[in-house]
């Protein structure tokens, strides 16, 4: 037998085990990169939920809070300098509390700022804090000047603490708000490079298994054919499978004898790796569409592939429920917010509403809502208790308790009134009560008692029985509302007071002729007013409809995030309403020192016009004839901004 000379020679006295462990080496340093590319990724991938979760979100928490109080010192401060203390109690109370509750708060943010990335944004908040201790040490220099009522009467010392107010807290306020602006926008945007990025290397994992697979097939097949010459039949077989395997075909199972040596070691290994790495991409491309709910089966304990996909699976999964669970509560206070605002001076209609549209959001089965009686500080007068009484119900045994007067303390109810805090029961007692329904009756899982509290003043309770245990995020989020709803009370009930001792001081100091012919007066009037407000709406109605149909429309809120838009602003930008909740307008533009000089004439309450380039969500340009105005409340301030767009692209063209 003549030998073979050269490399081919040398391999022709290597044993077939060592022929295959060399094949066998090349599949695991292939296999190697596939793990340690998809472990990298993986990895990668959880340092980027950590930091949106740990980073990004509170500190746009934190941002917003400190947006939040420094407008609070400042309307505090203002209503400090101009009324005296007996008529602002609570808000000069509210500015003590934000002095105080400074430190923690700066403590707090400075930890989360050591994560930030970049050293500007650092070194803005860091200005933006200090800039607050100047006008906290203002703010207390006015307090200190302006202690008592007498301190009023002194034109001087008011004069000072106008200035002071004038020329230091409120343009440090300002800038302090500038700057929060501009760290706000910069975070919003590391949030959504991270979900870009995130997103993407999901997409590249895949593609990379992909590749890797086919690679891992095809040096199979080239290990087959080089081993060929000394094992024909198993290795013609082993090969026949990976050609099927690379063309996407199943093999057929012959039940082809293999012995039991390295052959059959090898495509025993061979057979699980193919299976495994399918495996992986199937998992893997599943959870980058967003399929949390994806099993996979790892192949042992050790297995760290396996185990850190799941582990990001579980992780993905977390994040998505905490937003459902924000996204449900945001909708939810928004939709109660539209409820009580559609009726605001009829708390019976206000009542029913709620609290029929509260069981059905919360998915629970019966409620209640008690409210105290209005003459609550009459009856204190007289020495009487004050008690609360059924305003409506939600399949409630209304008979039971329309009569009922509930005393404080007496009862669930009367001791969340008493605590001025939120009972739950996950145990309740026979006979508590009954859901009843068309086939019987039933003891509910839980009951769940909420005080309507204001100001800490306790204007009625919510009671709310279900079948199932209430989560501690729907247990906050019946809190706010239960907020809400006792402002909403507390509001009604200041105003009806408001009407009715105006009504006995007129009818106290006019005389009934004079009434007569002043309401008489008055109805000509106000028919008059009325077919000038109708003639007014059609117009407005008109002109609305024709800018809704031709424009885009966005309204923001001071602090220039979006609160609504038009249809026309979805077509045109091809953002969903979920996308544009919470976005700042300058986001949308391309012009940045442009839209910045125009939002700063707006919020001196002048009018802006420009012609600028939008950019859609796929950062498609369009050109745009800006028109920017203030809106004012009834107080005469800034409540909203409006933007009007006229897509003006065409025409430049």
């Amino acid at each position: 037998m003549k030998k073979r000379k050269g490399f081919w020679g040398f391999f022709g006295f290597v044993s077939i085990s060592l022929k295959i462990t060399l094949g066998f080496i090349a599949i695991y340093i292939f296999f190697f990169f596939n793990a340690a590319n998809t472990i990298f990724t993986v990895r990668n991938g959880a340092a980027q939920i950590a930091e949106f979760g740990e980073v990004i979100n509170p500190a746009l928490d934190k941002l917003n809070a400190f947006r939040q109080m420094v407008l609070e010192s400042q309307i505090y401060t203002f209503a400090w300098v101009h009324q005296p203390s007996e008529k602002t109690p609570e808000d000069r109370e509210a500015l003590r509390e934000i002095h105080l509750n400074f430190a923690s708060f700066r403590n707090d943010t400075e930890k989360l700022m050591k994560r930030w990335k970049g050293d500007q944004l650092q070194v803005a908040m860091d200005s933006a804090l200090a800039q607050f201790e100047l006008v906290i040490r203002d703010q207390q220099t006015i307090m200190e000047k302006l202690d008592e009522n007498e301190d009023y009467f002194d034109g001087v010392t008011v004069l000072a603490a106008e200035k002071i107010l004038d020329n230091r807290v409120v343009p440090l306020s300002k800038q302090i708000i500038e700057k929060i602006n501009f760290i706000t926008v910069q975070k919003n945007r590391d949030r959504t490079q991270s979900q870009s990025s995130l997103l993407q290397n999901f997409q590249s994992l895949v593609q990379f298994n992909l590749i890797m697979a086919v690679v891992l097939i095809f040096v199979g097949f080239i290990v087959t054919w080089w081993t060929r010459r000394q094992i024909v039949r198993p290795i013609k077989y082993i090969n026949s499978v990976f050609i099927k395997l690379g063309s996407g075909e199943v093999p057929d199972d012959k039940h082809y004898p293999f012995n039991n040596d390295e052959i059959g070691e090898m495509a025993e290994s061979a057979d699980k790796l193919v299976h495994s790495l399918k495996e992986i991409s199937i998992f893997a491309e599943k959870i980058g569409n967003g399929d949390y709910a994806a099993r996979y089966q790892p192949l042992s304990e050790k297995d760290i592939l396996g185990n850190a996909l799941i582990e990001m699976r579980n992780n993905l999964a977390k994040v998505a429920e905490e937003e459902q669970k924000r996204k449900w509560s945001t909708e939810g206070q928004v939709l109660f917010s539209e409820i009580l605002k559609e009726n605001p001076e009829d708390i019976p209609q206000i009542a029913d509403q709620v609290i029929s549209e509260l069981v059905r959001y919360l998915k629970a089965n019966q409620g209640g809502l008690f409210v105290v009686a209005q003459e609550d500080n009459d009856l204190q007068s007289n020495g009487q208790e004050p008690y609360m009484s059924l305003a409506a119900c939600y399949a409630w045994d209304k008979k039971k308790f329309l009569e009922q007067k509930v005393y404080i303390g007496d009862g669930l109810a009367g001791q969340a009134w008493q605590e001025k805090g939120s009972i739950y029961l996950d145990e309740v007692p026979e006979g508590y009560v009954q859901i009843t329904s068309g086939l019987g009756e039933a003891n509910p899982r839980s009951v769940l008692i909420v005080p309507l509290l204001h100001n800490e003043e306790v204007y009625g309770v919510v009671e709310i029985a279900s079948f199932r245990e209430f989560q501690p995020y729907e247990i906050d989020f019946v809190e706010k509302i239960a907020e809400s709803i006792a402002a909403t009370i507390a509001s009604v009930r200041i105003n009806e007071r408001t009407r009715r001792l105006l009504a006995e001081s007129t009818l106290m100091t006019e005389q009934m002729k004079s009434q007569e012919e002043e309401m008489r007066m008055n109805m000509e009037a106000l028919q008059n007013a009325q077919e000038h407000s109708e003639r007014s709406q059609r117009e407005a109605k008109a002109k609305e409809y024709l800018l809704e149909a031709t424009s885009i429309v966005l309204q923001t809120n001071r602090q220039f995030i979006i609160q609504s838009f038009n249809s026309l602003a979805e077509e045109k930008l091809r953002y969903d309403a979920l996308e544009f909740e919470g976005m700042a307008i300058e986001f949308l533009f391309q012009h940045y020192e442009k839209i910045e000089k125009g939002m700063e004439l707006l919020k001196k309450g002048g009018h802006w016009q420009d012609f600028l380039f939008l950019k859609d969500k796929h950062n498609q340009r369009i050109f745009v004839k800006v028109s920017a105005s203030a809106i004012r409340n009834d107080q005469d301030e800034i409540a909203r901004y409006l933007f009007i767009l006229d897509d003006i692209t065409d025409a430049k063209s």
